[in-house]
């Protein structure tokens, strides 16, 4: 007869607070950890070294805390059907346990044949939601309310058991960069692991928070006046519930009103990191097509003919040569640093779909590997929302020259990442702005015009258009809250 064990498996989970599979697992007197690192996400086109470093450095900081509450952490390399049939031959588990995952395609389809493999062996495998997101969505009517009820919610709560039988498996050491085939990394990463995250949160309710609204904006201010939070929500060090309701106790107790309305801003934006994830488990494709079919075709470059992107333009984007001072620096700043600041993102992907009529797919792949804190359901989102394929958002097309004007009006952020900037070595513009801006704008909106699809905006807007209150939104709210979001990949 075989005993009742538990394995948890943490993938973009990698904490301990606020952890209901551990949880669950950890009632068993037979229970493991387990992490992957699989060949397919090392593969695929979004992931780089600075995902794998970040990675190692969480599972290295877990793996040690689990170890003092009595629950060993296997580490393991390979394919996870591979590393569940070895793991099950020498810890015969019954009950799998994992939080759901919102994630690429590849994860998509691993997890479809996890599900497979577990129905096969008899094991019993129970994923348990960790953000806003929800699934199997009948319809976006009521979705802020059940946003709001989960993330209201009570964190489980357990008292570990301490007399666990001894399970003689190996650990397994946590892997180097070099064991994983990859070379040492030119940038600093932030410090990662669960106590990181929660100081970075507690820094920034306490004392950095103050003039978030303002300082956001500016790439010169939101190193600092942001949350930096990103990465540990995307990696899980962190969990959405407990920043949410950190910031809540924060705004509640403060008797700061300024903090509190700075706070305030900074709450809203964690609703519109699920709104955007939402999008991406509704409708799995938008991470390769079109979310408005009408556009199809509309762009070189679109999933038809993709060879047919401009190789040169796309090649000075993305190496900060365009010849467009504030482009170029937060390019430059965010392959040095894994980091930018959301105005300056959408700046990016602004300039990469109007100016050089690119089509979202290449750069959005480009900017998931240099972005530390991709998350999948927001960074495909919002590249569609911010080259205007989506057929609902409002279209915004962002002027270096005046965000320059706006957020480094003395030039300092520019002098900073371009030190060649005013002379011969810099570049002259790689297009003509003027005639970019018409082209695009001409294109654009002549298609918006088309019955079709407009046909098209209204099924859009009632499968993926925010809601409030679980109320069908009225036309002018409608208008007002699907231009509202002004956010790229990191929300805070």
């Amino acid at each position: 007869m075989t005993h009742p064990a538990a394995l948890v498996w943490f993938k973009r989970d990698l904490r301990i607070r606020d952890h209901a599979p551990l949880i669950e697992a950890l009632q068993f007197e037979r229970a493991l950890g387990l992490v992957v690192i699989e060949p397919e996400w090392l593969a695929s086109p979004e992931c780089d070294p600075r995902h794998v470093g970040f990675l190692l450095d969480c599972i290295a900081r877990l793996q040690r805390d689990l170890a003092e509450r009595g629950l060993r952490l296997v580490v393991r390399c390979g394919s996870m059907l591979n590393v569940l049939q070895a793991l099950r031959a020498k810890f015969a588990f019954t009950h799998l346990f994992s939080h759901e995952e919102t994630g690429s395609g590849w994860s998509y389809s691993r997890d479809l044949a996890v599900a497979d493999w577990c129905r096969a062996h008899a094991i019993d495998w129970k994923e348990s939601p960790q953000t806003g997101v929800v699934r199997r969505l009948a319809s976006r009517s009521g979705w802020a309310a059940r946003w709001a009820q989960r993330m209201n919610s009570r964190p489980p709560n357990a008292r570990p058991q301490t007399n666990r039988s001894a399970i003689d498996l190996p650990a397994g050491a946590v892997p180097t960069l070099r064991d994983l085939g990859f070379s040492a990394l030119t940038l600093t990463l932030p410090a990662a692991g669960e106590r990181a995250a929660w100081s970075t949160l507690e820094s920034f309710l306490d004392d950095r928070g103050h003039g978030y609204r303002r300082a956001m904006s500016s790439p010169l201010t939101a190193v600092d006046g942001c949350s930096r939070l990103s990465a540990h929500l995307a990696f899980g060090t962190i969990s959405m519930r407990s920043v949410h309701q950190s910031t809540e106790t924060r705004i509640a107790t403060t008797a700061d009103r300024s903090l509190a309305y700075d706070l305030r801003g900074f709450a809203s934006r964690l609703r519109w990191h699920c709104h955007f994830m939402q999008k991406l488990e509704d409708e799995p494709a938008i991470e390769w097509r079109n979310v408005a079919r009408s556009v199809d075709g509309l762009r070189p470059g679109d999933g038809v003919h993709p060879q047919a992107i401009d190789r040169e333009l796309f090649e000075a984007w993305c190496e900060g040569r365009t010849g467009f001072p504030m482009v170029d620096a937060c390019m430059r700043q965010l392959r040095a640093t894994g980091w930018l600041n959301f105005r300056m993102r959408a700046m990016l992907v602004s300039f990469a779909a109007y100016h050089l009529w690119l089509h979202w797919r290449e750069p959005g792949l480009f900017l998931a590997r240099q972005f530390l804190d991709f998350e999948p359901g927001i960074h495909w989102s919002q590249m569609q929302m911010q080259s205007g394929t989506t057929g609902i958002n409002t279209l915004r097309i962002y002027s270096p020259a005046k965000q320059a004007r706006d957020q480094d009006p003395n030039g300092q952020y520019i002098r900073a990442w371009i030190p060649e900037f005013g002379t011969k070595a810099y570049p002259s513009p790689v297009i003509d702005e003027r005639t970019a801006i018409a082209t695009a704008k001409e294109k654009l909106y002549a298609l918006r015009k088309s019955r079709a699809a407009h046909t098209e905006a209204q099924a859009i807007q009632h499968k993926h258009g925010s809601r409030k209150s679980g109320l069908p939104p009225t036309p002018s709210r409608k208008r007002r809250r699907t231009a509202a979001p002004d956010k790229q990949g990191s929300l805070f």
